[in-house]
């Protein structure tokens, strides 16, 4: 392919992308406090929203990632707080081992039901989730409520998710939902501060499920 500009691309091959990019991210983020298993998380977090700062905050329960895989694999729901994370996950790698993505903040029930109490549609959608589904995988990238709401169920022992993927981006309770994510003593996978958001939601995911895959060769 021919560009009529100035500059022309180092490669138009997606998979030799990936890899400068990848290669890029390893050298200039240097070392850092990952591990093995927790570090290619890091790079597709990074890879998706090129902010070093923001792959630095992230922060691993020691388990989650192995409960991530386990949970992929076993097939559990993965559940996530809006359609755009729903969308982004690379679903193929979810459904062959018999999950699915659901999402149910635009269900017309939970808009009647959030309507009624007062309250947002996101926290109603995670009572929904936690009601239908028993040790999901929870995503939620835009809604610090239903970060918090997920916190208080399983404190109340009405919820017991797989892994906790909680990474809000927002100025109101955003920061703070994820610290409290860090007092759990159940596998999450969070950053801190006020960074975070659909994008880094999907790059986790993603990155779980192909470390998932790559458990079965």
């Amino acid at each position: 392919m021919n560009f009529n500009t100035d500059f022309q691309p180092v490669t138009t091959q997606p998979q030799e992308i990936e890899e400068k990019s990848f290669k890029i991210i390893t050298e200039e983020l240097g070392a850092h406090p990952f591990t093995d298993e927790q570090f290619p998380i890091v790079q597709r977090v990074i890879h998706a929203s090129a902010d070093f700062e923001l792959g630095r905050s992230l922060v691993f329960h020691p388990h989650a990632v192995q409960a991530g895989i386990r949970a992929i694999r076993e097939g559990r729901a993965l559940v996530a707080d809006v359609q755009m994370v729903q969308v982004g996950i690379s679903k193929p790698r979810i459904v062959k081992y018999g999950g699915d993505v659901h999402v149910y903040i635009s269900d017309p029930d939970v808009a009647a039901k959030a309507k009624e109490l007062n309250t947002t549609r996101a926290i109603v959608s995670v009572r929904k989730a936690c009601e239908a589904h028993d040790g999901a995988i929870f995503a939620i990238g835009n809604a610090p409520t239903a970060l918090l709401e997920l916190i208080r169920l399983v404190k109340e022992g009405l919820a017991k998710p797989s892994l906790i993927v909680g990474v809000p981006v927002g100025f109101v309770s955003a920061a703070e939902s994820k610290e409290e994510l860090m007092k759990l003593d159940i596998p999450f996978i969070t950053n801190r501060g006020r960074k975070g958001g659909s994008p880094v939601a999907v790059a986790v995911i993603n990155a779980l499920s192909i470390l998932a895959d790559a458990q079965g060769r």
